[in-house]
């Protein structure tokens, strides 16, 4: 969804400075956000997700004016004010590609998947060009795993053949929701946060994916395709056997934790995606594409959980996704293409959530 140009230094000024002033960052009817900032400057940066002292962040950045060539994972702390520079470090080993990632209870820790033990070079993307769709690469090589905050692997959470990804971990910190391939089907997977017990709680034909705890952790919230006509099955079983997705046709669903009572909450057409709990567990937050025919932009929205109340929060005419409450539901984080001085850049926005 994100393509990478580099910019140039009088680029990067030029967004430093509007940085500065938060009401340049926002549009006027992006009522929900006060004193926005951005963390971020050039390259594609997304996926933030704050850790459980709502100070620290994980996210996944590529740049390669920076030697970057594909998704690593770092980590750092929002500065306490405009004044304070936002500094990172990488937390992943460098090596593969590398997704999702979630700090660890402890603070000491990061979990996220990664495609190095299959090779050290970035895996290769899909040429859209022979298959003629929007598609994303599920690498059979992604794996799951701990490690601390110099790189350092601490830890190997799964070992099975195919597909291990997009892990979050539970509030109380005892559990870890994730996808997985290893049945054959993209399905969400339930494992005790040392990798041990592991359960399936979906078993519907399609991609399960992006899911998160509630803040009390007895529901969840995620995306899923579900194919319905033979033709749409034939195209997602035909393209899952070559390790693709096409993320064109996704609603939001939601379940008890342990996959019981299953309901869909959106039935808006297109991509709906990367949806969230709000903070008092009684809505959904999400990305879409369903307002615009060609399918762009993605903007952030507000639904109630049984699909009604449905409000748009973000207003930018790129890409605005990856939405998340901190704990204490006083920020909120989220990657967007604002402010990126005209190119394809994608950085991380934080502000004050105002309900």
């Amino acid at each position: 969804m994100k393509n990478l140009l580099t910019i140039s230094a009088l680029s990067l000024l030029s967004m430093k400075t509007a940085a500065q002033d938060g009401a340049s960052l926002s549009y006027p009817d992006e009522k929900h956000f006060k004193n926005i900032r951005q963390l971020t400057f050039g390259g594609d940066n997304a996926e933030a997700y704050f850790g459980f002292d709502n100070e620290h962040i994980s996210f996944q950045r590529t740049a390669p004016a920076d030697g970057i060539k594909c998704d690593q994972i770092f980590f750092g702390k929002i500065p306490a004010n405009g004044e304070e520079k936002f500094n990172y470090q990488m937390v992943s080993t460098g090596k593969g590609r590398t997704t999702c990632a979630y700090i660890m209870p402890d603070k000491k820790h990061v979990l996220y998947a990664s495609t190095h033990l299959g090779a050290d070079t970035c895996p290769p993307v899909p040429d859209r060009k022979v298959v003629k769709k929007y598609v994303w690469p599920i690498y059979d090589s992604y794996d799951i795993f701990v490690a601390d905050l110099n790189g350092k692997i601490t830890r190997q959470l799964t070992k099975t053949p195919g597909y291990d990804g997009e892990a979050v971990i539970s509030h109380d910190g005892k559990k870890i929701l994730f996808t997985s391939m290893r049945n054959g089907d993209l399905d969400l997977y339930v494992m005790d946060i040392n990798g041990k017990n592991v359960k399936q709680i979906t078993k519907d034909l399609g991609y399960d994916g992006g899911a998160w705890f509630s803040p009390d952790d007895k529901k969840i919230v995620w995306r899923a395709s579900r194919p319905m006509t033979p033709e749409d099955v034939k195209e997602y079983k035909d393209l899952l056997s070559q390790g693709l997705v096409m993320p064109t046709n996704m609603e939001v669903f939601v379940a008890n934790a342990d996959g019981s009572d299953i309901k869909q909450v959106t039935k808006l057409g297109k991509a709906n995606w990367a949806p969230n709990f709000t903070p008092d567990g009684k809505r959904i937050i999400f990305a879409s594409n369903h307002e615009y025919a060609k399918g762009f932009p993605f903007n952030i929205y507000l639904v109630n959980m049984d699909g009604s109340g449905l409000e748009k929060i973000s207003h930018d005419g790129g890409f605005d996704a990856f939405p998340m409450f901190s704990p204490d539901g006083k920020k909120f984080i989220f990657s967007s293409n604002r402010n990126n001085g005209g190119t394809h850049d994608t950085n991380i926005f934080v502000c004050d959530w105002v309900d």
